[in-house]
């Protein structure tokens, strides 16, 4: 029996693997389709049950690739998708998610993110997740591409103290949250979820993760999620198309890093040394 994926919580107490399954880039041809629902639902067996989507990725696409992959095992899924901002007014978040449960074939999403901030007040859009949460479509909420000060505005907001997580770009090539938004929200209780933990394929080509990858017998993907997992707090949701990947994806979890390993990862991407912007892509 392969070893189980290590879980983390919510401050619900809702616990989730720290290893999820992306879905931006999926449901944009009809050729990828069939496949990429199949990769998911690969990911469902491998113990990989959050799945993260949007309504933005391809403009409900993603979603629909999502509602084939759950197709018949809803209760096997943790299903986490994220309202536009520019749909984020009190009734348009609600209209939002409505549309979404339409396209996942679900009648609630377990938690539902802001995709970033816009030119609506968070404090409707927290009025209108809380609205959700008390009809029953959605269980938690959450925010994505918030920097500290985002945070702290929304911890004054009216039920603000009610988020569920933060979702932000998170890897080793762009390490800035660890100045200070990872530890203060490690030290909140409210977990990060890390995309783009590859940097889009990037860190794939790095000579010194290469080597690192073949030191432990194993790749390059492996070794640049299971620094991020190390952390406490942090769920990474890699996307693939390819079941192969996903069970590479779910082997990160019997890496372990030594010191030697982190010394010469600090030092091909240096840490920072002081507030970083908050990137996004």
């Amino acid at each position: 029996m392969p070893e189980p994926i290590p879980t983390t919580a919510f401050p619900s107490g809702q616990a989730v693997p720290v290893i999820g399954q992306g879905t931006w880039h999926m449901g944009e041809s009809k050729r990828t389709f069939a496949d990429e629902a199949k990769s998911l639902r690969h990911g469902l067996d491998l113990g990989m049950t959050l799945i993260d989507t949007a309504e933005m990725y391809a403009d409900g696409g993603a979603e629909r690739v999502v509602a084939e992959a759950i197709r018949g095992r809803r209760d096997d899924a943790f299903i986490v998708s994220k309202v536009l901002p520019s749909n984020a007014s009190r009734e348009g978040t609600v209209k939002a998610c409505e549309a979404s449960l339409k396209r996942l074939g679900i009648d609630r999403i377990d938690l539902y993110l802001l995709h970033w901030r816009g030119r609506y007040r968070l404090s409707e859009t927290v009025e209108a997740f809380e609205t959700l949460k008390a009809a029953g479509k959605i269980a938690e909420w959450g925010v994505s591409n918030f920097d500290t000060d985002d945070m702290e505005e929304l911890g004054g907001v009216t039920d603000g103290g009610n988020v569920a997580t933060n979702q932000v770009l998170y890897n080793l090539a762009r390490r800035g949250i660890e100045h200070d938004l990872l530890r203060n929200s490690q030290t909140a209780g409210i977990p990060i979820m890390a995309y783009s933990p590859l940097d889009e394929g990037r860190l794939l080509r790095h000579p010194d993760l290469i080597h690192i990858a073949k030191a432990h017998q194993a790749t390059v993907a492996q070794v640049a999620l299971a620094f991020l997992i190390r952390n406490p707090g942090v769920i990474v949701i890699p996307k693939t198309g390819m079941p192969e990947r996903a069970r590479e994806n779910r082997g990160s979890i019997e890496i372990e890093l030594t010191a030697d390993d982190l010394t010469i990862l600090d030092k091909a991407f240096p840490p920072p040394v002081q507030k970083v912007p908050l990137e996004m892509i």
